[in-house]
């Protein structure tokens, strides 16, 4: 059976990272601010907004919430992200997906400065991630970047395969990955729908990535043996056997595939936890380049 990789473990050690780097840049007299924009009432977002602000609570960031109705206009919406470039309190900041329809997404991510991007989706700091210079990385790529890193699975000299090519995760993390840095080095191929023979790409992976968004798609006789298996993806799928009627899922079969890989992440608790932390690390990078801290 695979190694689990636990997410929940390696993000609350970030978190202890966190928590000391806050401490120090409170010394210095910096407090590390975060706030987050919600536009309507989407349940799924209104739980992540309250789960970020328990994590900043928990590591001493401080932390700012806006919510404006969902038939807030767009202008109302890109004149609070004004304001919020403008706050010296707010070293980082985002607007949660998804946006009501009327609300141009494009609109608002170039709206925020760049520097206040903890997102990581502005295209200043993808350009910069591009080309290696010094950026506010994308979190979900990021988070599994250090994922393998610290559970001992450097992507260095590996061959990894992504599937999935969208703009917040697979086009990113193969950026990241292909880089001329610490924790990347590997040979990148991104797959996705309109790959042929998907399975001939998946099943030469060191290091599988999947991340298309589609429930259990990735099967046994698609990853290699030994491989290492990180799933991205995360669904709710009817269970009748649950007390909920549902259970949530990732985009790999892990039971099937567990059995065959070196290590694999599970859903929930891989990925997930991990989104959250590099958020908070964003967060002290920011508050560091605003105050020219070194610390």
């Amino acid at each position: 059976m695979a190694k689990i990789i636990d997410g929940n473990l390696i993000a609350a050690m970030i978190r202890e990272e966190v928590k000391a780097e806050v401490a120090a840049l409170k010394r210095h007299g910096v407090t590390p601010g975060l706030a987050v924009v919600i536009v309507g009432e989407d349940p799924a977002s209104q739980l992540y907004v309250r789960n970020k602000h328990r994590d900043c609570t928990e590591v001493g960031i401080e932390s700012f919430g806006f919510e404006l109705p969902a038939d807030a206009s767009e202008e109302r919406v890109l004149g609070l992200i004004a304001d919020l470039n403008r706050d010296a309190r707010v070293h980082g900041f985002l607007v949660q997906s998804p946006l009501p329809d009327h609300v141009d997404e494009r609109k608002v991510v170039n709206a925020i400065d760049p520097d206040k991007d903890v997102d990581g989706f502005h295209p200043v700091n993808v350009g910069r991630m591009l080309i290696g210079e010094r950026a506010l990385l994308p979190c979900t790529p990021h988070g599994v970047q250090q994922l393998l890193v610290r559970s001992g699975y450097d992507p260095a000299g590996k061959h990894v395969v992504i599937v999935g090519r969208s703009n917040i995760v697979g086009k990113p993390l193969a950026a990241m990955l292909m880089q001329k840095a610490s924790g990347a080095n590997a040979t990148v191929t991104v797959c996705h729908s309109r790959t042929p023979d998907l399975a001939a790409h998946t099943i030469r992976a060191d290091i599988l990535i999947a991340a298309m968004g589609q429930p259990e798609f990735m099967k046994a006789d698609m990853v290699k043996a030994g491989a290492v298996v990180i799933d991205v993806g995360i669904t709710r799928v009817p269970d009748a056997s649950k007390k909920s009627g549902y259970r949530f899922v990732g985009d790999v079969d892990f039971e099937a595939v567990s059995e065959k890989a070196a290590a694999i992440t599970p859903v929930p608790g891989g990925v997930g936890p991990m989104t959250r932390a590099m958020l908070l690390k964003n967060t002290i990078e920011a508050a560091r380049r605003f105050s020219g801290s070194r610390v």
